[in-house]
């Protein structure tokens, strides 16, 4: 169940500090945590010039560009060891193209089957680079809880460089240096940039180190750094802006300057792979828009490590030759689809699940005075957490089924399978989702006598256990939830920026919240409460009629649309006939369907 709360009123010392804007822009600024002038500037103009910060404040980065630079001169055989998903292989394109971008060639790029070898270095694929010569190991989204394979590496004579972004141990590895912005000692002020960002910032300190010492290489290589252009590396934000929005870390500070312009890049990026994917999906590049990459392009990439294999991904973003890039974008639309079959059934399962159960009060409203009350209403109809497994299903695609439950129930979501569905294994393996201010982490935290692994982020994370614990994890999942709400504020209420009318559903409305794009963690769009309107029209549309259309008249008799993909009518508590009465929570979007460009309302909630 969802419910609702108006976001609290701006100060009046905030409102006037935030004169200079709009009095919609100016609350917007202020839920964002933006509360002067200066500030808003910095957040409505990212400037990748001055918003961005010095690389060389991340810890070990000098010593990290001097072992690079070395491996370059002398030409050693170098291994880029990336995760399987949205975030390492865009990483891994990123350290790619910069390599090829100088003329350097002796390097090979390493993705772990994600069902075979799993997540992080393994003993097996060190190995196999040590065989093939490799005398550096880069990695890229893995490798900062990887202490014995790190040992391993170094004991057999392999440099490894650990570059990642999850949150360390007591100890990182025993690597020749290590880049994580959240290691103890770091003092860069971007502890939350995903994978790709962390991989970014190294390219960008060679960048800066080799344009100084070009001329002190050899011959041949000094005048592949020389030729490059001044801002060069911008290019490559298209693959950190993918990966920052795939990854779901909070899209302000300099992940803001990062997605800011990867959607710039995006929107005009020579990659043959993209073009080809966004032409597949009817997608117009030119006005590409962040919910495209995170719901159109983010599954196929990650679909190619689910359901096969992740280099494909990685070859249909780095190749340059079109025929390729046509057969990789069809390869992993195809991957989608299966993979789309399969979470479909598991979402079945587990909507059926929950029924029987009931445990799901009806949907209901909730407006600022009653927000307290019902919320602990809420609170006491439904478990805090919710809990779920089946032996049979993949871990690999438990992510995907985690995000539509915990947004859909505004809670946290475990859900559990066995790797491979292998009936001897005693390993249990799962993903959750935070669905709301819940730290998942801290929450696994609670319960991690019973865990043998776990770790993510604020909002998401991976966790396993020993098949024997698994009866347990709910229970103490739940007990974790109500300490942690006793120690910290936690808010089931989803957040309603502002009540608007019909009226207020016009382009220079838009025009405000357009300012704010892109959206996504810590900056989400803004929700708008529409009370008391009358239903004009209702309609099922689409190839299978599963999308919902519904049609509202202004005070001039102008229509107003509004949509929900993947809906009907039933799924709403109230009636949506003509000529009803209704509460609409909604988002306000630009359409550009068939190069129209449309105002339109996307639905969130009736009531």
């Amino acid at each position: 169940m969802k419910t609702y709360a108006i976001r609290e009123e701006i100060p009046k010392d905030v409102y006037e500090a935030l004169r200079a804007h709009d009095p919609l822009v100016r609350s917007l600024l202020y839920s964002r945590g933006v509360t002067d002038g200066a500030a808003a500037d910095v957040f409505l103009n990212p400037n990748y010039d001055t918003h961005t910060h010095d690389p060389f404040l991340l810890l070990n980065m000098d010593k990290v560009v001097e072992r690079i630079l070395k491996a370059i001169e002398s030409n050693e055989k170098v291994a880029i060891y990336s995760d399987y998903d949205c975030d390492g292989i865009p990483g891994a394109v990123v350290l790619h193209d910069f390599l090829k971008k100088i003329g350097f060639t002796n390097f090979v790029n390493y993705i772990p089957m994600r069902n075979e070898e799993g997540y992080g270095l393994n003993h097996d694929a060190i190995e196999s680079l040590i065989a093939d010569d490799v005398k550096l190991i880069i990695t890229i989204d893995c490798g900062i809880t990887d202490y014995t394979h790190a040992e391993f590496a170094q004991s057999e004579g392999i440099d490894l460089i650990i570059t990642d972004h999850h949150i360390p141990g007591k100890e990182v590895p025993k690597a020749f240096a290590v880049i994580n912005p959240k290691q103890k000692g770091c003092k860069y002020p971007e502890k939350m940039i995903c994978g790709s960002g962390v991989i970014f910032k190294v390219v960008q300190a060679l960048m800066k180190t080799m344009s100084r010492t070009a001329l002190d290489m050899n011959p041949k290589m000094s005048k592949a750094v020389l030729d490059i252009p001044l801002g060069w590396e911008k290019w490559l934000l298209d693959m950190v802006g993918l990966a920052t929005f795939s990854d779901m870390v909070p899209l302000v500070g300099e992940n803001r300057v990062f997605s800011y312009y990867g959607m710039k890049v995006l929107r005009k990026s020579p990659r043959v792979g993209l073009m080809k994917m966004f032409k597949s999906l009817k997608i117009n590049q030119q006005t590409v828009t962040e919910d495209d990459i995170a719901f159109m392009i983010t599954p196929r990439i990650n679909a190619a490590s689910r359901m096969g294999i992740p280099r494909d991904a990685f070859t249909l973003l780095s190749t340059t030759d079109e025929v390729e890039a046509g057969k990789y974008a069809e390869h992993l639309n195809k991957n989608n689809d299966e993979r789309k079959g399969v979470v479909g059934s598991m979402v079945k399962e587990i909507k059926k699940w929950i029924a029987s159960r009931d445990e799901i009060p009806p949907k209901q409203s909730i407006n600022k005075a009653q927000a307290n009350a019902t919320t602990e209403s809420a609170t006491t109809a439904m478990r805090g957490v919710i809990v779920h497994g089946n032996p049979l299903w993949k871990p690999s695609l438990l992510g995907l089924v985690a995000n539509s439950f915990s947004d859909e129930h505004s809670r946290p979501v475990f859900f559990w399978g066995r790797e491979g569905n292998k009936e001897g294994s005693t390993i249990i393996k799962g993903s959750c989702r935070a669905g709301g201010d819940t730290d998942v982490v801290k929450l696994m935290e609670k319960v991690k006598d019973i865990l043998v692994d776990y770790g993510g982020h604020t909002g998401a994370g991976g966790f396993s256990l020993l098949q024997e614990n698994i009866h347990m994890l709910e229970e103490r999942l739940n007990e974790a939830f109500q300490k942690l709400a006793q120690e910290e504020e936690i808010i089931l209420d989803t957040l309603v920026d502002t009540k608007l009318s019909l009226d207020d559903v016009n382009w220079q409305t838009y025009s405000h919240i357009e300012k704010f794009a892109p959206f996504g963690l810590a900056n989400p769009k803004p929700l708008f409460l529409f009370e008391n309107i009358i239903v004009d029209a209702v309609k099922q549309f689409g190839k299978d009629k599963n999308h919902l259309e519904l049609k509202f008249k202004k005070s001039d008799g102008k229509d107003v649309t509004a949509i929900a993909f993947f809906s009907t009518q039933e799924k709403f508590p109230v009636s949506l006939d003509s000529g009803n009465v209704i509460n609409l929570v909604a988002t306000l979007e630009k359409s550009t369907f068939r190069n129209f460009p449309e105002l339109r309302l996307r639905i969130v909630d009736i009531f």
